[in-house]
C-alpha cells in the first residue's frame, strides 16, 4: 500500500481486501460512494472498530485478584500467572507484594505477611507447596465424600431392597397373613371339601385378593379365590369360612371323629347360661329382744343370722353388712 498511497481509490480497494469475517460484512453495508477518500475510510473504520480494541491492563491489576471461595489454591495460582503475563513489563516486586489476593485466615497469607520480602520466584515456590497440601486435601475430602456416597447408595440399596420385601408383604392378600388361630380337624385336605361343596349355595365366595397381582407366586393357585398367590390349604379366608359353615350344620361329614367331640362340647359351653351366685340373708329376731343389753342383742343376733346361699359353680361374693332388727 505503501506504493500506491498517492492513489486513495486504489488504496481503498486494497484495505477492503485484507478484511476478514465481521469486518468485511461491515464494508460491504456501507452506502454506495459514502468513501470520498482513504483518510476518510480509515476514520470511519476507526469509529466503528474503536470498542473492540484491547486495553492494556498495568500491574495495579494484580491487586484486584482475590482467591474465590470454592476455587482451590492452585486454579488461584494458574489465575495470577495468567495475569501477570498479559500484563507487558510488570514488574515482579509489585507482583509480589499483590500476591496477597488470600482469605486472612489462610495460612499462606500469614506466611507472606510474616516474611513479606521475598522476590516473585520465592512466592510462586512457596505458593506451589501450599498448593500441594491443599491438593491433598482436596483428595481426601473427595475420598471421604466417594466413600460416603457409596455408603449411602448401598444403604439406599438396602432400604430399597427392604422396602420391595415390604411391597411384596403387603402384595399378599390378608388370609395369607399368619394368622394363630385354632380351626377343626377334618378328614380330608381343606382343598377336596372345596372341590366337592363349591358349588353349594350356602359357600360364599370371598372379595378379591389384595395386592399387586403381578407380584404374587404364579406357581400357587387358590381354587377359593380363583387367583394365583397361595395354595388353597394355605388359605385361611377359606379355614375360617369352613369353620362358619360347619356352625351353621354344613360340612360336618368332612369334621373328624376326634373334632366332632370337641364342636359339641364347643357348642353346649356356648348355649349354657352365665354362672350366677345367689346370696339369702335371713335375721330371726327373738320378740324379748328389746329387753336385752347392747352387747347381749349384738350376741343373739349374730347367732340367730342364718345364711342360705345357692352357688352355681362361681365363688360367692363377700359378705354384706347384717343390719340389727330393732
Amino acid at each position: 500500500m505503501i506504493l500506491y498511497k498517492a492513489d486513495d481509490a486504489l488504496m481503498c480497494k486494497v484495505f477492503a481486501m485484507t478484511l476478514r469475517g465481521a469486518a468485511q460484512d461491515w464494508f460491504h453495508t456501507l452506502p454506495s460512494a459514502s468513501i470520498g477518500n482513504f483518510k476518510e475510510f480509515a476514520i470511519i473504520f476507526t469509529k466503528e472498530y474503536t470498542f473492540y480494541k484491547t486495553v492494556r491492563k498495568h500491574a495495579d491489576h494484580l491487586f484486584n485478584l482475590r482467591k474465590k471461595p470454592d476455587e482451590s489454591l492452585r486454579d488461584y495460582l494458574r489465575r495470577f500467572k495468567a495475569e501477570k503475563a498479559n500484563i507487558i513489563g510488570c514488574d515482579d516486586q509489585v507482583a509480589s507484594s499483590a500476591f496477597k489476593g488470600l482469605p486472612t485466615e489462610h495460612e499462606l497469607y500469614r506466611e507472606l505477611a510474616i516474611t513479606p520480602s521475598q522476590t516473585l520466584a520465592e512466592v510462586f515456590a512457596t505458593a506451589e507447596r501450599y498448593a500441594l497440601w491443599d491438593d491433598d486435601r482436596i483428595s481426601a475430602k473427595k475420598a471421604s465424600k466417594q466413600v460416603d456416597h457409596s455408603t449411602k447408595q448401598a444403604s439406599q440399596k438396602s432400604n430399597k431392597f427392604e422396602q420391595k420385601a415390604r411391597d411384596k408383604r403387603r402384595s399378599r392378600p390378608q388370609e395369607e397373613s399368619s394368622e394363630t388361630g385354632t380351626f377343626t380337624e377334618f378328614a380330608i385336605p381343606i382343598n377336596q371339601i372345596l372341590a366337592q361343596v363349591k358349588d353349594k349355595p350356602w359357600v360364599r365366595r370371598p372379595p378379591p385378593m389384595k395386592g399387586d397381582p403381578s407380584k404374587r407366586d404364579t406357581s400357587k393357585y387358590c381354587a377359593f379365590h380363583g387367583e394365583h398367590g397361595h395354595y388353597t390349604n394355605n388359605c385361611n379366608a377359606w379355614k375360617r369360612h369352613l369353620e362358619e359353615l360347619v356352625r351353621e350344620g354344613h360340612c360336618t361329614e368332612f369334621v373328624a371323629k376326634k373334632a366332632i367331640q370337641q364342636i359339641e362340647d364347643r357348642d353346649v359351653a356356648a348355649k349354657e347360661p352365665p354362672q350366677k351366685v345367689i346370696r339369702i340373708n335371713t335375721i330371726l329376731a327373738d320378740s324379748q329382744e328389746s329387753e336385752l343389753t347392747t352387747k347381749e342383742r349384738k350376741r343373739k343376733i349374730a347367732q340367730a343370722t342364718y345364711v342360705s346361699q345357692v352357688t352355681t359353680g362361681v365363688p360367692a361374693v363377700g359378705d354384706t353388712p347384717i343390719i340389727p332388727v330393732m
